[in-house]
């Protein structure tokens, strides 16, 4: 499956820690992310993980496209609610874009553990009907 990993400034230590805790589950998917927030992964997991441009440069636009073309399963996306992002309509736009498209979207830690150990037991296979 295709994960997409989206973390604000706030929560990126946040994400790392996610990322090397499922890393074992993670390895065995493909990994999309920001630019920023793929790096810091990259460097504290040893995944590979294909990097958009930075958030706030279009990165966040150009996985709406991937969303948009059906080539997102699962996204999560670890949004700091206290500290608005000049950016945060993109945000804002991803989370419709799921929304739309039916892809299983986390905001959350709790939230994205719950996807990764669903993600473990084969609960989202049924996104593959939604291949073309």
């Amino acid at each position: 499956m295709k994960i997409a990993l989206i973390a604000h400034d706030a929560k990126k230590r946040l994400m790392q820690d996610l990322c090397i805790a499922y890393r074992g589950i993670l390895a065995r998917h493909e990994l999309y992310a920001t630019g920023t927030t793929g790096r810091l992964i990259e460097e504290v997991t040893n995944l590979t993980v294909h990097k958009f441009l930075s958030g706030q440069l279009g990165g966040e636009q150009q996985l709406g496209i991937q969303i948009e073309h059906n080539e997102i399963d699962l996204m999560i996306l670890l949004r700091d609610p206290l500290s608005p992002m000049t950016h945060e309509l993109d945000a804002l736009n991803l989370l419709r874009l799921c929304d739309m498209h039916n892809i299983p979207l986390a905001t959350n830690l709790a939230s994205a553990e719950l996807m990764i150990k669903a993600l473990d037991r084969g609960d989202l296979e049924w996104r593959e009907m939604y291949k073309d």
